[in-house]
């Protein structure tokens, strides 16, 4: 009975969701107050239903009901509580139905949350919202209805599919989710502005909390997408430029760009077309994104479904709601107001660069995923496009975007003096070239290229520091007086200096795991020793493992520095018995900032295997880096500025309009 009744939410869901697109839309376009306040009412009831609908498909899989068929076909009455929890949004059904709850989440957190819009721009906003969950609720009706009663139902289930039991795949989809939904908001706010046709500073200032937001869970999802590759699936690699790892990067590129759009929009109330072109990228790119997982056109680890039928209703709805944002955009764009100049040599043209660059970038990657695709569907040619390509196009863009990102704070607006900033800049300087001559001396020329990497990261991360101890002047003022300046700078200013300083820190990790990383594939038996990372490691024997649903054998490592022992590794090689597939479980040991990493090959008869064992040095720091990037956007979103509630100044102004 909840099975039906989650259905039927849905269902009820759809219909709401049609009559908060269509009643408020017509009634901003004539002016109807009351149509217009069907909006936020339409938007929390559909939350609701989508997060009752949710429910009802959660509990199927945490009683193990056999009589849906998409808990036959991904759960397991053997399986832990947490792979039957995420096991839910582990296929595609359910992983589309976690989309629909996210969109309406952020539809919901308009409605209660955006009491400061004006009236016609929060209903436009919240029609375009229900507009695309429209789309994505008969998409999951018509094709991929995760209610579907089997009869009779069988006994057991067929076990959701084994790399994706892992506590990274628990986490890793709903923050992605969250950052590829979020920026629906955004793409909403910028229909609803060229249907309204006012675009202003205000209007940015309202658009960059939830831009953020969902830039925030965007970098958390992708970092979590990364690890888990690395660890789960044994090839000791952090990203493989995959297609589906490519879908998600896209958005994120894009919505960097968007982010500091924004805020020459708000503070100069410049690049107005810019950044509604960027709002309808972003979110567009990410329908893109889905479409690739979803369509079947891309064979990948990552990949939800292979139905062809299914990929057509979402190209219909790509074409829909991409094709239509640019029309209107076409149609309306030439109406807007150009706003504020500024001079090439100011921190709005550091920021039209950093823009120029992030989308050069972002299309880079758009055209090494998609040709191979187009190339294939014209002339039936399959070609793969690598590392190398990617490596050759999007590198270069980025070494100029990453030398250019600490001049941008310390320039004046409108006009800034490059030499001051330069001047402020002394330290990093000084450090970068310190790091190149001593990487140079310890490195060699051999490692040239790494040393300028390193040195880059150097300049990121001191350069980051220099923009903060610049504005509270340290060592130029008392310390008591630097602190109280600190004190008073707002987060948002934190947040920035935290985002660069962990863009630096992902830098340095990505040049030291590349150009310090060393592998070994070996075939070891019980007894036999190999050196990785300074360090020996031991096969000390085989043992069994089990669990769940799966049995496997492990190999005991015994790894010594010194000759005294600091750590034992134990990397798996399982059987998952349910759809007999095998998977291999790698071990991984931190010893600082660095990894020790061991992965199986198959075991023979007379006890060899083969062995792979990789030291990565600083490879943590990618992933550290990246969770700094997204703290750093946390704090930022946290700024009373940036808080989705009435602007401190716009109150300030009301109190002294009050007292006069």
């Amino acid at each position: 009975m909840i099975v039906e009744l989650g259905h039927y939410a849905l269902v009820l869901a759809l219909a709401l969701s049609i009559a908060g697109a269509i009643l408020p839309l017509y009634g901003a376009l004539v002016g109807d107050r009351r149509l217009m306040a069907v909006a936020p009412s339409a938007s929390l009831v559909v939350l609701v239903f989508v997060a009752f609908s949710f429910g009802a498909l959660t509990h199927a899989y945490l009683v193990s009901d056999f009589s849906v068929r998409n808990v036959v076909e991904n759960s397991h009455s053997l399986k832990p509580l947490i792979f039957k929890i995420s096991g839910v949004w582990g296929n595609h059904e359910g992983s589309m139905l976690l989309w629909v709850l996210i969109l309406a989440l952020f539809g919901g957190l308009v409605a209660l949350f955006g009491n400061n819009l004006p009236l016609k721009l929060k209903a436009l906003v919240l029609a375009v919202q229900s507009a695309i969950g429209t789309a994505f609720l008969a998409f999951i009706l018509a094709t991929s209805n995760p209610f579907l009663r089997l009869d009779p139902a069988p006994a057991q289930g067929r076990d959701l599919n084994p790399v994706l039991q892992d506590i990274g795949l628990a986490i890793h989809p709903p923050l992605l989710y969250l950052g590829y939904v979020g920026c629906s908001i955004s793409f909403a706010f910028a229909i609803a502005a060229l249907i309204d046709g006012r675009i202003d500073a205000a209007w940015a200032r309202w658009v960059r909390p939830w831009t953020l937001a969902a830039w925030v869970f965007l970098t958390l999802g992708i970092t979590m997408g990364s690890y888990w590759a690395y660890y789960e699936l044994g090839w000791g690699g952090w990203w493989f430029w995959d297609p589906v790892e490519n879908a998600s990067f896209m958005p994120w590129l894009a919505a960097t760009a968007l982010l500091h759009s924004a805020i020459v929009m708000e503070k100069r109330d410049a690049l107005k077309i810019w950044t509604v072109l960027l709002a309808i990228l972003t979110f567009s790119l990410s329908l893109l994104g889905t479409f690739l997982v979803r369509s079947g056109v891309l064979t990948s680890v990552h990949a939800f479904a292979s139905d062809p039928a299914r990929g057509v209703f979402i190209l219909v709805i790509l074409c829909l709601f991409i094709g239509g944002s640019f029309s209107l955009f076409a149609l309306r764009a030439g109406t807007l107001a150009q706003g504020g100049l500024f001079a090439p040599i100011s921190r709005e043209g550091a920021l039209v660069l950093n823009n120029l660059l992030l989308t050069a970038a972002c299309a880079t990657v758009l055209t090494g995923t998609l040709y191979p695709l187009a190339l294939e569907a014209v002339t039936g040619e399959k070609i793969s496009v690598g590392a190398p390509f990617f490596d050759m196009t999007f590198g270069p863009l980025m070494v100029p975007l990453l030398i250019a990102v600490p001049f941008g704070p310390l320039l004046a607006w409108k006009r800034g003096d490059l030499y001051a900033a330069a001047q402020r800049l002394f330290a990093a300087f000084v450090l970068v070239l310190a790091t190149i001559v001593v990487g140079l001396a310890l490195a060699g020329t051999g490692k040239a290229l790494a040393v300028l990497g390193l040195a880059l990261a150097v300049w990121l991360i001191t350069g980051s520091l220099c923009e903060i101890a610049f504005r509270v002047k340290l060592f130029r003022a008392p310390l008591a007086e630097s602190f109280r300046r600190a004190s008073g700078l707002p987060r948002a200013a934190f947040g920035t200096t935290l985002a660069h300083l962990g863009l630096g820190l992902t830098v340095l990790g990505i040049v030291a795991s590349n150009a310090w990383n060393t592998e070994l594939i070996t075939t070891m038996k019980p007894g036999d020793t190999v050196e990785a990372g300074g360090r020996s490691l031991t096969m000390d024997g085989f043992l069994p493992v089990s669990g769940g649903t799966y049995s496997g054998t492990a190999a005991r490592f015994t790894v010594r520095e010194g000759g005294a022992v600091v750590a034992t590794l134990a990397p798996e090689k399982r059987l998952y018995t349910v759809q007999n597939m095998p998977t291999t479980e790698s071990a991984i040991q931190t010893f600082g900032l660095s990894q020790l990493y061991v992965s199986l090959g198959d075991i023979k008869p007379d006890g060899a295997t083969v062995v792979r064992v990789y030291w990565k040095s600083l490879v943590t720091l990618i992933w550290i880096g990246a969770v700094v990037m997204a703290l750093g956007g946390a704090l930022s979103l946290s700024d009373r500025r940036l808080r989705v509630g009435a602007p401190k100044p716009a109150r300030r102004g009301a109190a002294v309009a009050a007292a006069e």
